[in-house]
């Protein structure tokens, strides 16, 4: 792949809920021609007409600016459209601003355009999810799954990753975000230096090289948030939320180095950082989700999910996220109190009741007594990460 022959006056974003949306507000202020694609032409139409997002970020837009009337316009070199080829063909970054279950079907769709495009491409993933692997059933990141999908094109493209902390509206609006920038130092340098660098007041970045760390912290905090909006509803007090915090970077840690990444990624700006943010304001999709949960439990976890899906504009990751995370840490015999309850709270518990003791529990009986890592667990996690790591039951229980 040849970098320096990157266009980077032009990007492409694939998906335009709120995120996406939000990064055209972003790049159409810095003079890019950005174009959108959204499979529905009918939309494609409305944003290029009224030059706002009909579906997604808007409403919410119009609420804190105090009317439509006060909403910003996308810049009218921001540009909708549902033809893929043509965003393909005419882009060399490609944002792609969706979910992470539908990133397996876009990548079959993307995999024979790449193929046949004439030049290469950036691929720019903000995902915040984990899935498992359909042929070695091992939970992979956003871009293992682009990778593994795009194995044989592996020569037309680079990935890149856009960690947190950072919330859409903030983009969307030009108040001060650093995110993080992950991947190969080359093309990560090309995204911060070329692409984000016009307005440093409102968009600065850090680099990260762990990318699969990064991806893997952006993903398990959603979980963590979901618990806290939930557990901000129990009335525990003002001293638990901290135990909430800091156990569960513990198995974020832990898991986080199970695939692949590295300890440091928890203790930078795109872990701790944005977990921070994510488990602490309503501005985040996984905190509400675990306080609407909560608030309108039916007793049925499947029904509730529906309610409280109808409430929240845009998709919350941490619920699929805690199902896949849940199947993994069963293979895997990996021993993960807070993860395992909140799959159990939002999947499975019937009894309202209970949900306020599971929680506790989860917090304040971890067989795991120790907080720290001694030298020789550290220096087992280097030689064997896919053996050394909190299991749940030991060889002899």
């Amino acid at each position: 792949m040849i970098i320096s022959s990157l266009d980077t006056t032009r990007v492409a974003i694939i998906g335009p809920g709120r995120l996406g949306t939000s990064f055209a507000y972003k790049l159409g202020r810095d003079n890019k021609r950005v174009a959108i694609y959204y499979h529905d032409s009918e939309v494609c139409k409305a944003i290029n007409r009224d030059h706002l997002n009909p579906k997604h970020l808007t409403e919410d837009l119009a609420k804190r600016l105090g009317g439509m009337q006060n909403v910003p316009r996308l810049s009218p070199k921001v540009y909708a459209t549902n033809d893929l080829e043509h965003i393909v063909e005419n882009n060399d970054f490609i944002v792609l601003a969706i979910t992470m279950n539908r990133l397996p079907e876009l990548l079959n769709y993307l995999k024979p355009m790449l193929d046949k495009k004439a030049g290469d491409t950036c691929l720019i993933s903000p995902i915040k999810g984990l899935i498992s692997d359909e042929i070695s059933k091992e939970l992979i990141t956003p871009s293992q799954l682009i990778n593994n999908n795009l194995y044989n094109l592996r020569h037309k493209y680079q990935v890149a990753c856009i960690g947190g902390p950072f919330f859409d509206v903030d983009i969307a609006l030009g108040n001060p975000v650093c995110v993080t920038i992950a991947g190969k130092k080359r093309i990560a340098n090309i995204i911060r230096e070329d692409l984000f660098k016009f307005n440093r007041k409102e968009l600065n970045s850090y680099y990260n090289f762990d990318i699969v760390g990064v991806e893997a912290c952006g993903a398990l905090k959603n979980i963590v948030a979901n618990i806290k909006g939930l557990a901000d509803s129990l009335e525990l007090g003002d001293s638990i939320p901290g135990t909430i915090f800091a156990r569960s970077g513990v198995e974020i840690r832990s898991l986080s180095r199970l695939l692949g990444g590295s300890f440091q990624a928890f203790h930078s700006q795109a872990g701790v950082g944005d977990m921070y943010v994510t488990v602490s304001s309503l501005a985040s999709k996984n905190y509400r989700y675990g306080k609407y949960f909560y608030e309108n439990y039916t007793g049925n976890p499947i029904e509730t999910n529906l309610h409280v899906l109808e409430r929240i504009d845009g998709t919350p990751e941490g619920p699929n996220t805690v199902r896949n995370v849940y199947k993994y840490l069963e293979k895997k015999n990996m021993y993960s109190p807070l993860f395992s309850c909140a799959y159990k709270i939002f999947n499975e518990v019937s009894n309202k009741n209970a949900i306020k003791d599971m929680v506790i529990r989860a917090c304040q009986e971890d067989k795991r007594t120790k907080e720290y890592i001694g030298p020789f667990s550290r220096l087992m996690y280097r030689i064997m990460p896919d053996h050394w790591y909190r299991r749940d039951k030991e060889l002899f229980d």
